[in-house]
């Protein structure tokens, strides 16, 4: 599943620009690229085009918005460009005081970042926050940058057959569907597909830096963003001057284990959910055990199933894969669990459906943009199994213990079976070496990044200190809401000074985590 901030966040930090680009020609390419050198710093430097920042439309004249050519393939600078979409909120401290640039990203892979940066600039501490020059970014094929990667924008407006195949028909019916995806994926943008990696996103990050004039530059990032700044620091690691990691992926994972590490960690939050909402039965009359509360949850999925809600249309527009997407937030965020109790509650006991669309809407709706990099980015990284056996036989051993996300995160990686790029067999080796103190921040119960992975990141990176929340289950645990003061000032600290904790070993530093929700918050 996705390796980014809760929609509840992003939904926050989302802004609408209007930015101009343009791309030129290039010959197709059918094969993976080949990983450019990491001397590729200096020739990205002498390729990009210079920035011209102006406001944002309708954002007021404190954000501003640019756009920046980039080498579609850097082992070819002058050829082909695509261009990426930027926002800034300058810096207002003296100039003496100012720090540089700070790049900001909310994972994915896929997120639009350029609401990022009002939303970080706004959540640090006024006087940290005047010392950078906050920059958020859409990453190539994402929102606003150019060309944004749209394989089948109908994808998620049909009738999906249910996730949970319950024979080989069902199973085969999803199949094709991820087979087909693929191939449009291929027949649209055939010459993109092998260059949208990782390691190509790291380098255009470079060459944000070079346009930006700066030696070294400073990231902060979330969950996938965090994988981005592990290759960045591989390929580029003197010009890292300081990086927050907050909710790590695990990089030796990439992505196959990963996704399935997922699996059973998300498994851990929908039971946190179900016993939540038992605890308040007085309230959502589903059940006085998580038990309980499950079995009404399979229930109302079931009817759904049966009988799915119709759309504006008509046509079905939220069934048993709407329910699973909709509550899959609960596990990124229990901020959104009384929300999606309460419309459990009202679906299931009161049969209304409009507490249920609400949350549909805010929650599970997908994004085919978003899933279009993510599915891009992931498959071209590294080589996934070719055979679907493969898949099918893992999943089901899955299944048997983590039910609530095996076969959804099947289904949503599923093309990368059939993906027209293959890339490497292993995922890049993340390198530790010559870097400047890193500060990581992660809840031991996180499902999306899950600490385990994040500790082996930890090891991979001896320059890095670890504030660990105990018993935090969110993804993204700095500049949340409500607000963890004890993460945010370690956050703070560093960015104004480089201090990171001095505790030794994997666990440099905890915090604890924010008591759970009321019914009422």
């Amino acid at each position: 599943m996705r390796y980014g901030l809760p929609a509840a966040v992003t939904a926050v930090a989302a802004i609408s620009v209007c930015l101009a680009g343009c791309t030129g020609g290039s010959p197709s390419a059918s094969a993976a690229a080949p990983a450019a050198p990491s001397a590729a710093a200096s020739g990205a430097s002498s390729a990009v085009s210079a920035l011209s920042w102006s406001p944002c439309g309708g954002q007021g004249s404190s954000l501003l918005c640019a756009s920046l050519q980039v080498p579609l393939d850097y082992r070819h600078p002058d050829g082909r460009k695509i261009t990426l979409a930027l926002s800034e909120v300058p810096a207002t401290a003296p100039p003496s005081e100012r720090q540089g640039a700070l790049l900001v990203n909310p994972g994915g892979p896929g997120a639009s970042g350029l609401g990022l940066a009002p939303f970080v600039a706004e959540g640090l501490s006024r006087s940290v926050a005047s010392e950078y020059d906050i920059i958020g970014f859409d990453t190539r094929g994402v929102g606003s940058s150019v060309p944004a990667l749209h394989c089948d924008p109908s994808f998620y407006s049909q009738a999906r057959p249910d996730y949970i195949p319950t024979s080989a028909a069902e199973e085969q019916q999803n199949i094709n569907r991820a087979k087909a995806y693929a191939a449009e994926c291929e027949k649209r943008y055939g010459w993109l597909l092998p260059y949208m990696t990782t390691e190509n996103i790291a380098r255009d990050m470079d060459s944000i830096r070079a346009a930006l004039g700066q030696k070294q530059i400073s990231y902060f990032a979330y969950s996938y963003g965090t994988y981005i700044g592990q290759v960045y620091a591989t390929l580029f690691p003197h010009r890292v001057r300081r990086m927050v990691l907050d909710s790590t992926v695990d990089p030796t994972g990439a992505w196959w284990t990963d996704n399935i590490e997922q699996d059973y960690a998300f498994q851990g939050r929908i039971r946190a959910f179900f016993a939540w909402v038992a605890r308040y039965d007085s309230v959502y009359h589903l059940g006085s055990t998580a038990a309980q509360v499950s079995q009404n949850w399979y229930r109302a999925r079931a009817q759904l199933e049966a009988h799915p809600i119709a759309g504006p249309s008509g046509r079905p527009m939220i069934g048993p894969d709407e329910w699973d997407d909709t509550f899959l937030m609960g596990g990124y965020d229990n901020g959104v669990w009384a929300g999606l109790a309460a419309a459990f509650a009202s679906y299931l006991n009161g049969g209304s459906t409009s507490a249920l669309v609400t949350q549909y809407h805010q929650q599970g709706v997908q994004n085919e943009n978003e899933f279009a990099v993510y599915t891009a980015v992931e498959c071209a990284d590294v080589n996934w199994p070719r055979s679907w056996a493969t898949w099918n036989s893992v999943t089901k051993v899955v299944y048997k213990t983590a039910p609530f996300e095996a076969w959804d995160n099947a289904w949503y990686n599923a093309a990368c079976a059939f993906w027209p790029v293959r890339g490497p067999a292993k995922p890049l080796q993340v390198k530790g070496g010559g870097l400047p103190g890193i500060l990581m921040l992660q809840g031991t119960l996180d499902a999306a990044t899950p600490y385990a992975g994040a500790q082996v990141a930890h090891r991979l990176l001896p320059s890095a200190r670890m504030v660990v929340v105990e018993g935090g289950g969110n993804h993204g645990q700095s500049l949340s809401f409500p607000p963890n003061t004890c993460v945010n000032n370690y956050l703070n600290r560093y960015l104004a000074t480089g201090a990171l904790p001095e505790h030794p070993g994997l666990v440099n530093a905890t915090c604890p985590a924010l008591p759970d929700p009321t019914p009422n918050s």
